[in-house]
């Protein structure tokens, strides 16, 4: 699934294409997507992110969300050529958004009005001292945590993996046993993995390319993702593979202290 990272990467690369741009018109080619309000004749004034839906906010009010969800992508189109398993086109001055998604479980909602920003996003607002208070004493592992979008906006399993290991803190870990140092700790090392995924336009492990098609480059500084059986970069230690809520999780014993 496109994380914040990947998300922001097409948000950055849609606000320079389409911002401005009239809607010359739309095509659902899934019945699942049926019910799309219609955006024709209307321009996109900017794209942003929002954790990990991308909006595009229209003149009059009007805001398109699209959640990609676990397998979804957005392709810019020059011509009318079509790839396969795409689900919904949107065509603007200068070219078109091609939403394909083999799995079928991606989303687009017109809104009349654009969601307020959220007070969650650690790469925008994000209270600390609200999060302490409401969330931080939760007996669930830190990582759940991590990863519920109630408590932080945008961040999945492969950073969830990568943040943890960054700062020396076992997945396991109840979220209630940290203390604010801790916590701060997991805050910093967070922004400085998201900003460096951004900077590679993401993390192409399956299947995430970005609007151009193009696989992001983040898959190379990954320090514990994905390397089961490997020494640990830090303490050379052996990463292992555990399962945690139906997902794999990758980490070192060795230096993650639980």
């Amino acid at each position: 699934m496109p994380e914040l990272p990947e998300v922001e990467t097409l948000c950055r690369q849609l606000q320079t294409r389409i911002a401005g741009k009239k809607i010359l018109s739309t095509k659902v080619c899934d019945h699942k997507l049926d019910g799309i309000g219609n955006v024709r004749g209307l321009r996109v004034l900017g794209v942003c992110r929002r954790g990990k839906t991308v909006e595009m906010r229209l003149e009059g009010g009007q805001c398109i969300i699209i959640h990609l969800r676990m397998s979804g992508r957005l392709f810019w189109r020059t011509g009318r050529c079509r790839e396969s398993h795409t689900r919904w086109r949107i065509t603007l001055e200068g070219g078109g958004i091609d939403l394909v998604d083999p799995r079928r479980f991606a989303t687009v909602r017109v809104i009349s009005d654009p969601p307020e920003a959220l007070t969650n996003d650690l790469m925008g607002s994000f209270d600390f001292r609200k999060f302490l208070q409401s969330q931080a004493g939760r007996r669930v592992p830190v990582k759940t945590l991590l990863m519920d979008p109630k408590a932080i906006a945008g961040i999945g399993n492969i950073y969830a993996c990568e943040i943890l290991h960054a700062s020396g803190i076992s997945p396991l870990r109840p979220a209630a046993a940290l203390d604010e140092t801790e916590w701060k700790k997991i805050f910093r090392q967070a922004r400085r993995i998201l900003r460096r995924a951004i900077a590679g336009r993401g993390t192409s492990i399956s299947d995430w390319r970005d609007l151009d098609g193009c696989p992001g480059e983040n898959q190379k500084a990954l320090k514990v993702y994905g390397r089961e059986g490997e020494a640990c970069v830090r303490c050379g230690g052996i990463i292992v593979r555990i399962r945690q809520s139906g997902r794999s999780t990758y980490c070192c014993p060795r230096c993650q202290k639980e």
